[in-house]
């Protein structure tokens, strides 16, 4: 399954050559977020805990909360950007389903709640950093991100 990419409904469906609890992990464990996105990451991984990855394009902040956890099958928290009036900390919600395929793993992103005009922006990020959890949920290097450089 390639990347399947509906920015008009702020969903992302993909397919990763891992298990769901390996996938999980890249989202709860902060080591490994900053294998695919940001270089820093305050994760709290329990319903009202901290979300907080730094580093994200050009040195900005994601701040947000975790609202469920369902290990390995679906996480829902909060996003949204320090300092910006248009999405801010905690404004919007992404929710992760992970389903078992065989030994791989099909992720199902949802990135709801957003401001008129902002869908796309926030799209073109996932756009950018899902193919890179891919990749290291994979066991791969993503290589260093062109966007925090």
């Amino acid at each position: 399954m390639a990347q399947v990419l509906r920015p008009e409904t702020g969903e992302l469906e993909v397919r990763i050559q891992a298990r769901p609890e390996t996938v999980f992990e890249f989202f709860t464990d902060p080591e490994k977020m900053k294998r695919w996105k940001g270089s820093s990451a305050e994760l709290d991984p329990r319903p009202g805990g901290t979300y907080r990855v730094g580093g994200i394009a050009g040195g900005a902040t994601v701040v947000g909360e975790f609202v469920e956890i369902d290990p390995p099958n679906h996480l829902v928290f909060t996003w949204g950007w320090e300092g910006d009036e248009d999405v801010p900390p905690g404004s919007s919600t992404v929710e992760v389903t992970l389903t078992r395929d065989g030994d791989a793993t099909v992720l199902h992103l949802v990135h709801r709640d957003l401001p008129a005009g902002q869908g796309a922006r926030q799209m073109e990020g996932w756009e950018h950093f899902v193919p890179r959890l891919v990749e290291a949920a994979a066991g791969g290097d993503p290589g260093p991100d062109p966007w925090s450089m």
